[in-house]
């Protein structure tokens, strides 16, 4: 797959991601803590982002609704940062 494809299907899974959720670029931005910046550099395909972090935000998105559906997001948030003080 030539570069420019590889991009633009970076591009589409990048706003897949997002539209999934129904948010837009700035609530997104926030929802994962990225800069608006980068955000908006990928999507433009100006940038390409790291393969590992496409894989990341799929994994954290999955798992944040996974935890959301069963009730136990902010139970599991707790445990994190009561381990970490």
């Amino acid at each position: 797959m030539e570069k420019r494809e590889e991009l633009q299907e970076q591009v589409d899974q990048l706003k897949k991601i997002r539209a999934g959720l129904g948010l837009n670029r700035k609530a997104f931005s926030e929802y994962i803590g990225i800069p608006l910046r980068n955000l908006e550099e990928w999507e433009a395909g100006r940038r390409k982002m790291p393969e590992y972090l496409l894989r990341m935000l799929m994994y954290y998105v999955k798992m944040n609704q996974y935890l959301e559906k069963n009730g136990i997001k902010e139970e599991m948030e707790r445990k994190v940062f009561d381990e970490q003080e």
